[in-house]
């Protein structure tokens, strides 16, 4: 067990509240609105559900360690949600999309203000899982 700091432990601890947010997302928007998700949206599922359990690990036993398979999968999440953006929002690959499986990946289910779509709600939630990480790295090893 690692004594961490108390910002190291927030950090954690708001890692965490962002992974279950984004869990709870995207069960909103297949559980109770109904809406389909395509392979790319199963993709990011299975990048973004185990977040959960990882950083709420390492947030109990206060052991930055273990959540480093949180890192890796956050940055492969980022790449996985841009490029389904980009399935959704330029005309060029939105041709990819209607392979994609029963439900085409090219389907926008929400689009507020105009851009801001599922996948685009996913890739923040990377964004800021992966950010805060490494600022916890940063952290760490300012308090060695």
């Amino acid at each position: 067990m690692t004594n961490l700091t108390k910002k190291a432990e927030n950090l954690l601890l708001l890692i965490w509240a962002q992974a279950f947010i984004a869990l709870a997302g995207s069960l909103f928007f297949s559980e109770v609105m109904g809406y389909v998700p395509c392979e790319l949206c199963w993709i990011q599922r299975i990048l973004m559900y185990p977040l959960v359990i990882i950083y709420g690990v390492a947030a109990f036993k206060k052991q930055v360690s273990i959540a480093l398979p949180g890192l890796i999968l956050s940055g492969i999440g980022m790449f996985v949600s841009l490029y389904h953006y980009l399935v959704q929002k330029l005309p060029a690959l939105q041709e990819a999309g209607d392979g994609c499986g029963l439900v085409p990946c090219n389907v926008a289910y929400v689009n507020y203000f105009g851009f801001i779509t599922i996948p685009f709600l996913a890739g923040i939630a990377f964004i800021v899982i992966f950010v805060l990480h490494l600022l916890l790295i940063k952290e760490i090893k300012e308090n060695k």
